[in-house]
């Protein structure tokens, strides 16, 4: 399953909720949607969210945090912790794992980093900058 190539965002929700309705349904899943699965999973906030009939026109919760955007943040860190790309950023995950306490915590305080980092390449109109990206991740 292609999860990102060429899709809008209404298919891309879509994703997310097909891979946790398979789950709750007990049926098998691919390898990509058993990763969606267990971001979501860690999120039960978004539960009612993706089991609702609106889950992929649904932008945002209260307060206005998307929910899309986050569990993908969760994702696409997980993505470059498998490759260790940037180089070192395994390492400041394990240090952030010990400090916190938990895995789940550590990607938190990590995603914000992540997302602050795409925010500004975007509004600059250019790639997000790996060396900048690993310093602000050490900062933590």
């Amino acid at each position: 399953m292609i999860l990102f190539a060429d899709q809008g965002r209404d298919a891309l929700r879509l994703r997310w909720r097909e891979a946790w309705q398979r789950h709750r349904a007990a049926l098998p899943l691919e390898p990509l949607q058993a990763q969606i699965v267990d971001v979501i999973t860690l999120h039960p906030e978004y539960h009612a969210l993706l089991e609702g009939p609106d889950a992929p026109a649904a932008a945002s919760m209260p307060g206005g945090e998307n929910p899309y955007l986050h569990l993908s943040l969760h994702l696409a860190l997980r993505e470059q912790l498998g490759t260790n790309r940037p180089a070192g950023i395994t390492a400041v995950h394990r240090r952030l794992q010990r400090a916190n306490g938990s895995t789940h915590a550590a990607e938190h305080r990590m995603i914000e980093v992540l997302a602050t980092v795409l925010w500004d390449a975007q509004r600059a109109g250019r790639a997000p900058d790996e060396t900048d990206y690993l310093e602000r991740l050490r900062r933590l």
